[in-house]
């Protein structure tokens, strides 16, 4: 697929995505939520990345979604003006949220890298996000309220679980900015950089030091931080020890024992690429 609103590069197992139209902001065009989908999807089932960095040009990170994305010919119009055109918006956003979902959902870490402002959508985005790094001239908003409507993709759902709850009610009643500093305080972002490219290259040195580990014990890390985020620590225990006993290998640890005898980086299998059954040719007898 030929991207418009982005760029996706793989280099050394680390896979890189840049949203670049930063003539509009990168506002959240229909177009990118279709290209969104289909590179997020791509990189979960062909596993030749090991990390995901998020990165954007320009001077803001993203102003959100764009006007155009609830236009007539998107096929994204909401209407309220029956019953039956109400009922069509719970599946229509359901649709939407799904790109932000295949962020979290994704099989390797993903690290996003914000300059300037991360707004409506943005904070959609990031939230989904496993580490957040940012600029000093960074700051985020909950812009949804400020033109009158709930946000509705992640952000309410997301946001309380990585910062106090109280910040997140004063942002999505207020929509107040939420500047670098403080969203660094209230632990939003890991660390504030001087420059972009001064952030860009951190996460670049994050992402190697991830890609160097074993894939399969960084999936099972993700897997089980997202669990306990949202179960009791009894249920998170338990669902531990379920997935280690599917996950284990033996031959990671020799691997990692070895080669730090040996002085050299440990080698360690990709996890194996996901197949459909839609994309397999079948006979029925």
């Amino acid at each position: 697929m030929n991207y418009e609103c982005l760029t996706l590069t793989i280099t050394n197992k680390i896979a890189h995505l840049t949203l670049n139209r930063p003539a509009t902001l990168n506002t959240m065009h229909p177009a990118l939520w279709r290209e969104l989908t289909h590179a997020l999807t791509t990189l979960n089932r062909e596993a030749n990345a090991r990390v995901l960095i998020i990165s954007s040009t320009g001077k803001h990170f993203t102003a959100g979604m764009a006007l155009d994305v609830f236009g007539a010919d998107t096929g994204i119009s909401l209407n309220d003006s029956t019953a039956a055109g109400r009922a069509n918006i719970v599946p229509q956003l359901t649709d939407m949220q799904q790109a932000f979902n295949l962020i979290e959902q994704l099989r390797m870490p993903v690290i996003a890298a914000i300059q300037g402002g991360c707004i409506g959508g943005g904070v959609d985005m990031i939230s989904a996000c496993d580490i957040r790094l940012a600029t000093a001239d960074a700051f985020f908003c909950i812009q949804e309220i400020n033109i009158g409507m709930t946000a509705d993709l992640g952000t309410l759902q997301r946001l309380p679980k990585l910062i106090p709850e109280g910040i997140v009610h004063e942002m999505a009643y207020t929509g107040r900015r939420l500047p670098a500093q403080r969203a660094f305080a209230v632990g939003l972002v890991n660390e504030i950089f001087d420059t972009q490219d001064t952030m860009l290259e951190a996460a670049l040195q994050m992402a190697r030091e991830i890609a160097e580990k074993p894939p399969v014990a960084i999936w099972g890390s993700k897997q089980a931080i997202h669990y306990a985020r949202d179960h009791s620590t009894h249920d998170a225990l338990q669902q531990m020890g379920w997935l280690q006993s599917g996950i284990w290998q033996t031959g990671n640890l020799v691997e990692a024992f070895t080669a730090k005898q040996q002085g050299r980086a440990p080698q360690y299998d990709d996890l194996a690429p996901l197949h459909s059954f839609s994309e397999g040719k079948y006979e029925l007898k």
